[in-house]
Order: structure tokens, then C-alpha cells, then sequence
């Protein structure tokens, strides 16, 4: 009887544990910056918010955050998204996103911004980069 008890709760167990992953899988992705507004020039430690617009490439892709690199005075930005992996995804034609992010100068430098615009034919990245002189008050 013990044998029939161990043997129907091994099977029990084996049967409740399913081999098929239902978990969604996904995969960031930094995609272009379609447009931006910055200042003509920054103010030493004064706060400016960035502005961005981005279009959303189809119904898969889902905004996770601004990609913001940093190296000495030049930031590198682009938008993170979270990508679904699957089959069908729709492509979307809608209007551009908008979404910003607060900036401080902290350096009497200029700044040098290195907007996202995709990649070219052969996979290189692609950037835009705007210089913004800092000025004291």
C-alpha cells in the first residue's frame, strides 16, 4: 500500500510540474528619437527638462525608461523599450510619444546631447548631437 501511495504521489507530482514555460519572454531594445526642445543654452545649475518624441514601431514595444549615457560632458540618449517576443505583432501608425527627463548642468563646460536616430544600411548607430553652451548668470 505504501509503494501505491509513494508511486501516485510521484506521478501527482511529476504531472503538476509543467515543462512549457508560460513566463512571456521579452527583450530591451533602445530605439530612435524621433524629435527633441533644448535650450539654445543652459544656465549653470539650473534644472531644464528635455523633452522627447518617440513613435512607438508596433503594439510589441513598450516604453521602459530614457536611455541616458554619460561621459565627461557628453550624454547619449535614446528611449528603452521592452520588446515581446512573438508572432503577429501589429505595427503602429500612431502620433509620436512625448516623454522628457530633467537635466542640471553641473560644469561651466558646454554639453554635448547624442540623440538616437536609428542605424544606417550596414548597422551602425546613428546620432544627432547638439552642442548646448553653459553660461553663469
Amino acid at each position: 500500500m505504501k509503494k501505491i501511495a509513494l508511486f501516485l504521489l510521484l506521478v501527482t507530482t511529476l504531472t503538476a510540474c509543467s515543462l512549457d514555460d508560460d513566463r512571456e519572454n521579452f527583450h530591451s531594445e533602445v530605439i530612435a528619437v524621433d524629435s527633441y526642445v533644448v535650450p539654445e543654452k543652459f544656465v549653470l545649475n539650473k534644472e531644464y527638462e528635455i523633452k522627447l518624441k518617440y513613435k512607438q514601431p508596433s503594439d510589441c514595444y513598450s516604453f521602459q525608461g530614457i536611455y541616458y549615457g554619460k561621459e565627461d560632458n557628453v550624454r547619449t540618449i535614446g528611449i528603452q523599450t521592452k520588446v515581446i517576443d512573438k508572432e503577429g505583432c501589429n505595427p503602429l501608425t500612431n502620433d509620436p510619444i512625448e516623454v522628457s527627463f530633467k537635466f542640471t548642468p553641473t560644469e561651466g563646460e558646454s554639453y554635448i546631447f547624442k540623440f538616437y536616430k536609428g542605424n544606417d544600411s550596414t548597422g551602425k548607430n546613428i546620432f544627432e548631437e547638439v552642442t548646448i553652451p553653459v553660461v553663469t548668470e
